[in-house]
């Protein structure tokens, strides 16, 4: 049984709640990129997952009632230019602002894609994409050595409701421009890629850069656990609580050493 194997997906959680528990994160998330800002901390957001699991839906959520001073969000697709002349992970590095400009940085597909798209589709050699795995967690922890918080989220979703996103897309005007014939090719190859996927959360999971899985059938359930866990990865990098929020049940008290 792999880990994706594991995953719960029968998790929802209705309007009302979601309502209320994403607003409650969202003011909470604020109040953090503020300390993240006069303290000089970056946080390093990373986004994967299966086509249409709802990345983008996440990330506005995410950055809903953030400063847009402070934030900053990179579409990663196939490298092209200067990025396509140098070594994978470079494209990456030299995206990485100082906390003087931008405090947290979300990557919508990251330097994952070694070891997914890339070891999938034969853009890179077995060789390169097997090295890959401790190249990634090298450079994880070199962030985090520099006080950089790294979070990283799988938005995973069932095949069933794979299709149905696809086919909803494909019959509606403002979402068909979402689904592409590679939509369709990487959907048939996705025992490969739920493979692929497994060795990438085993082997690059680590104790400073665990990987989130979120269980993604349920939209609501998706967007507010995707804030919780980075609400509470920031406020503990942070060496507090999350911070108190009308209406919320939190004490913004530093945690007794």
């Amino acid at each position: 049984m792999s880990v994706l194997d594991t995953v719960d997906l029968s998790l929802t959680l209705d309007r009302k709640t979601y309502v209320r528990e994403l607003r409650m994160k969202q003011l909470q998330l604020r109040l953090l990129a503020y300390e993240l800002y006069k303290k000089k901390r970056s946080v390093v957001i990373v986004f994967e997952g299966w086509d249409a699991a709802g990345k983008g839906g996440n990330i506005r959520r995410l950055t809903e009632m953030l400063d847009p001073r402070g934030y900053q969000v990179f579409a990663i697709a196939a490298p092209t230019g200067d990025d396509a002349t140098h070594q994978y992970l470079w494209r990456f590095w030299r995206r990485l602002l100082p906390p003087e400009e931008k405090q947290i940085l979300i990557f919508d597909r990251s330097w994952y894609g070694r070891v997914t798209v890339e070891r999938l589709e034969g853009f890179a050699k077995e060789a390169e994409w097997k090295r890959a795995y401790r190249e990634i967690n090298d450079f994880e922890r070199q962030l985090t050595d520099f006080g950089t918080v790294v979070v990283k989220f799988w938005l995973h979703l069932s095949r069933e409701e794979q299709l149905a996103r696809f086919e909803s897309r494909k019959t509606t005007p403002r979402k068909a421009w979402k689904l592409t014939d590679e939509d369709w090719r990487n959907r048939e190859k996705w025992n490969q890629y739920a493979e692929a996927v497994n060795d990438m959360l085993v082997k690059t999971s680590t104790l400073r850069a665990p990987w989130t899985i979120v269980e993604g059938n349920d939209k609501y359930h998706a967007r507010v656990k995707t804030v919780s866990v980075l609400v509470d990865a920031m406020a503990n990098s942070l060496g507090i609580e999350p911070p108190d929020v009308p209406g919320g049940k939190h004490k913004g008290t530093n945690k007794k050493s």
